[in-house]
């Protein structure tokens, strides 16, 4: 099948989209440009497909957020929650950065954002399909279409690093249909310049995540740093502030009900091409399970800190993210029970079915790629339970860590390009970092208990489907595991392990795998113990994954011409990289006679307001409130601060920081999170009620200007106080 006249339906079909939906790939824009225009936007829709012009150059990833260069300093500006980590890492109980926020007086002032922190400015994105599957053989196993293209991707990904400073990899799209290269500047000294206090970036804390109506201050200042040669490098007090060829203007003027707004970012993952029974199993299987899950390693978590501050710190970020992932997943089921998505995808498959069958062309090329899919599918779903709950036994530190120590060791005497990825050269500095950060996130009891309640979960399955090599090490037999004997187990293995120890950890990533092999370190032994069933089971997952490598492109080409002929947008589901979506600011009707507006301001803030977290502000912000301290902030329609504001842009998680841009591409406002409706969005787009919700600028700036004092880092955004 040629790619070429696929390609050729992607573009047609991209014209006849419907505004606001779809996450757009910066070179499609100019399809587009009808679109964008009608809805207001003023400058050049070709402006956006420079990936090194203004603005897109100014746009960044975090490596799981989004961030935006503010000034020609380096200044960069994002979501407090997507710098929770790094603010965490800098906290102690001393001085808790969370709680209280932080402010740099000066440069020199500027904490190291942690290990492992990353600016990333995208320069390039490249069309390497036909690198990557060029003369690939259908005939090929499961296993080896996986290591074929693993192989051509570490091939692309080698050459592309030659420019130093760079990171580089290979993103599929549609499925595998095509990949392109991404090219990105990696920034590694990363410094948190300002926070605000837990009471402002975190306002409504998990009761109002994924709600509306909205006040949180949800932004936070870093600061990129380079070598005095302007090239990435390695944190030291040397470095100096990165000079990025473009940055984003800081508007004043706001925004107004129905004006049009663009979102640049890099949103995560998407399933909206799904077939009905991958719908169905994650309803009915996978979220329900996953939630409970993360409930119970919630819990223990919470349980295992609440006698101990120091820990609770540790273990801040991670709360924050379970919370928000199982409030995430009770979205999702109340959001498909009210859909009928399955109906409408099982609808979707009859017309396509009805389609391919109705051309002797359409049967010969797609006749068998449905049902062959299907069985896929099913294959799948049968693993996915025992692989979950033996996927979070992997989640306590100490085993995770002894795991990859181990394979470290046993990939390092291969040659460079045959590695797995994440164990390459390419990989070490990042490995170090994922060791080094360990010391701020890990606390052996908390660790303890999490695993204890993993392999607890774990050991009720199904003797036929567990491991028989963890099963042997825990003594879990037919009827499970004896809660004494594991206690006593797990004392011993937490008592003697010294891989909580930073250095010791450090010299294991160059100890050979004889050296592990003779080791009496329990975790070390036990990954050991392990690693023939551990590779087995990841054989058998990469064969599955070789197959829909095959299986997944064939559908998704068959589904984007039915649905060109159809006169259905189409465009690429998330995967991570940079995109451009649009739309406007708009409210939305969630339920009868509730309309809910646009816009939230100050008022609507004190009234939530109880003294207790999570609606607790600093008295600095009550006492400006009361003042009527509002200055060039104050909107002359809602007579107050705005706060927070809806608009219909299509977004979804990696978004968070994306800068919120007006129709002169001015920035107006941070994404932050969507509206509890949108939640379902990642599978099934409802223009009606799928609102993104963003932080005013004006919020963020008066709170800088008459909360904080903050007034230099505005003098630098070209805002005099």
């Amino acid at each position: 099948m040629s790619r070429c006249w696929i390609a050729g339906w992607i573009v047609l079909a991209a014209v006849a989209v419907q505004a606001d939906e779809g996450m757009w790939q910066p070179h499609q824009l100019p399809l587009i440009e009808e679109d964008l225009r009608e809805l207001g936007l003023q400058i050049d829709p070709n402006r956006l497909t420079d990936l090194t012009g203004f603005p897109m150059n100014a746009v960044i990833s975090l490596g799981g957020c989004t961030a935006s260069f503010v000034s020609p300093d380096g200044l960069a500006v994002t979501n407090h929650h997507c710098a929770y980590g790094a603010i965490q890492y800098n906290s102690t109980e001393e001085n808790n950065l969370l709680e209280n926020g932080f402010l740099a007086g000066k440069r020199e002032e500027e904490l190291f954002a942690g290990p492992g922190s990353r600016i990333l400015v995208t320069v390039a994105v490249d069309d390497v399909t036909d690198e990557i599957l060029g003369d690939l053989s259908d005939s090929l196993g499961g296993g080896e279409r996986y290591g074929a293209i693993e192989q051509r991707e570490k091939a692309i990904v080698s050459e592309c690093e030659n420019d130093v400073g760079h990171r580089c990899r290979v993103a599929a799209f549609h499925g595998g249909l095509e990949y392109y290269r991404i090219k990105q500047l990696e920034i590694r000294d990363v410094r948190i310049v300002y926070a605000p206090p837990k009471g402002i970036g975190r306002y409504g804390g998990d009761v109002d995540n994924w709600m509306w109506p909205r006040h949180t201050g949800d932004f936070t200042f870093y600061r990129a740093y380079v070598g005095r040669d302007g090239k990435p490098a390695d944190p030291s007090a040397d470095n100096v502030p990165f000079r990025p060829k473009h940055h984003l203007t800081v508007s004043t003027a706001g925004l107004k009900p129905g004006d049009f707004v663009m979102l640049a970012g890099y949103p995560g993952r998407t399933n909206r091409y799904r077939t009905a029974s991958e719908v169905s199993d994650y309803i009915n299987e996978y979220y329900p399970t996953r939630r409970q899950l993360l409930l119970e390693w919630l819990r223990t978590i919470e349980e295992s800190t609440a006698d101990s501050p120091a820990d609770a710190i540790k273990y801040a970020s991670t709360i924050g993210g379970l919370n928000n992932s199982i409030k995430n997943y009770q979205g999702l089921l109340d959001g498909f029970s009210k859909s009928g998505v399955v109906a409408r995808k099982q609808e979707l498959e009859r017309g396509l079915q009805r389609w391919i069958v109705g051309d002797a062309q359409r049967r010969k090329r797609y006749a068998s790629t449905v049902g062959q899919l299907r069985g896929l599918v099913a294959e799948a779903k049968a693993v996915r339970e025992p692989d979950m709950y033996y996927g979070f036994i992997g989640r306590s530190t100490m085993l995770s860590t002894a795991r990859r120590l181990y394979r470290l060791s046993r990939e390092s005497g291969k040659p460079d390009a045959e590695r797995e990825p994440g164990y390459q050269e390419r990989d070490l500095k990042r490995f170090e970092e994922r060791l080094t950060r360990i010391d701020r996130r890990y606390a052996p009891a908390v660790d303890r208990a999490t695993l204890r309640r993993f392999i607890l979960n774990y050991a009720a399955l199904a003797a036929d489907r567990r491991v028989e090599a963890f099963d042997e090490w825990f003594d879990i037999g037919e009827d499970g595991v004896e809660e004494a004997a594991l206690d006593a187990k797990l004392d011993a293995m937490y008592a003697k392990t010294k891989l909580a120890d930073k250095q010791v950890r450090l010299d294991w990533m160059g100890m050979k795998s004889g050296k592990f092999e003779k080791s009496k370190d329990p975790f070390l032994r036990l990954a050991v113990h392990l690693w023939d069933s551990d590779r087995a089971r990841e054989a058998e997952a990469e064969d599955r994954s070789g197959r829909f490598k095959l299986t997944r492109p064939q559908y998704m080409a068959a589904l984007i011409e039915y649905l060109m002929s159809e006169g259905k947008e189409v465009y690429p589901d998330a995967n991570g990289t940079l995109r451009v979506t649009y739309g406007t600011v708009r409210g939305y009707k969630p339920r009868d006679a509730v309309y809910y507006t646009p816009f939230t301001g100050l008022q609507g803030l004190v009234e939530k307001e109880t003294g207790e977290e999570p609606f607790n502000s600093p008295s600095a912000l009550l006492q400006a409130i009361a003042d009527e301290s509002y200055g060039r902030y104050l909107d002359d329609e809602l007579k107050t601060v705005p706060v927070n504001f809806l608009s219909s842009v299509d977004t979804t998680g990696g978004n968070s920081g994306s800068p919120t841009l007006n129709a002169k591409a001015e920035l107006v406002g941070l994404l932050f999170d969507g509206n509890y409706e949108s939640i379902i969005a990642d599978w099934d787009f409802i223009p009606e009620i799928t609102r993104s919700i963003h932080v005013d600028i004006r919020y963020a700036l008066w709170i800088m200007q008459h909360v904080t004092g903050a007034h230099e880092l505005l003098r630098e955004m070209g805002i005099e106080p």
